[in-house]
């Protein structure tokens, strides 16, 4: 009797060891038997010859050559932070969240809103705010000074025909509440001072000096009643005003901070 020959598809390649059993050839041939026996020693798991294959899972695993391991995966981008918002929901206020939720609820404020009072609170401490603006209503300011005002008296050729008293404050405690479509300017010689008034009533609340123009000089006049104390008017020689300027010591840092 002649020994069964086996064919290619019944036993897979490269699977034969020393030592192991032949399934009998009967078995690769039965009816219903469509699958080969797995070889010895390979139950429960995939052939070592399969596990070094690589996988096409990219371009780059591709390209890899025969029995070359894929390439390593590459590392995802790292996460991008998180950018601050105004939303109290986004901060990390540890024990102080209850308390700060508390204080906006009995305050009736926003976010935004108890965050500028307390700033306020603190950068602002000896100062008050006053408000303010022309006769009509149009334009509306508020600006953070001192109760106790120093007000210069200026008799240049413009301050004396308008009677032009301000007191000087840095433009950062300065804040134009409404009007800027309602406010235009004057100006003459070096340009430097913008004498703004209201275009309808024609009052002029505030305006550049040109003794500071970093800042606002705010009309005393035009402040609503209530918030100042008390006010101390000192002359300034604006006629002569290069002379008046080099012998005054403190004018030119009024706008400062």
């Amino acid at each position: 009797m002649r020994p069964t020959r086996r064919s290619a598809s019944s036993e897979p390649r490269g699977q034969k060891r020393p030592g192991a059993s032949r399934a009998p050839a009967a078995a690769a041939s039965a009816p219903g038997n469509t699958r080969a026996p797995r070889p010895a020693g390979q139950a429960g798991g995939r052939s070592r010859a399969a596990k070094q294959r690589p996988r096409p899972s990219s371009p780059r695993a591709q390209e890899a050559g025969p029995g070359e391991p894929p390439p390593e995966p590459a590392l995802p981008p790292p996460p991008i932070p998180a950018t601050p918002t105004s939303s109290v929901a986004t901060l990390d206020l540890g024990d102080q969240r209850e308390r700060w939720e508390t204080f906006q609820k009995r305050q009736r404020l926003t976010f935004e809103g108890a965050a500028k009072l307390l700033l306020d609170t603190f950068e602002y401490q000896g100062l008050v705010k006053h408000t303010g603006g022309c006769h009509c209503g149009a334009v509306r300011f508020e600006v953070w000074a001192s109760a106790d005002l120093h007000i210069f008296d200026c008799n240049c050729s413009v301050c004396k025909k308008k009677q032009n008293r301000h007191f000087i404050v840095p433009a950062s405690r300065f804040k134009l509440l409404k009007g800027a479509e309602s406010i235009t300017t004057y100006t003459f010689n070096t340009h430097k001072a913008q004498h703004t008034f209201c275009k309808r009533c024609g009052v002029q609340s505030f305006y550049t000096p040109r003794s500071n123009p970093g800042g606002f000089g705010i009309a005393p006049h035009c402040l609503d009643e209530g918030t100042v104390r008390s006010m101390v008017i000192e002359e300034f020689n604006g006629s002569d005003w290069e002379k008046a300027m080099k012998e005054h010591k403190t004018i030119k840092n009024m706008s400062k901070e």
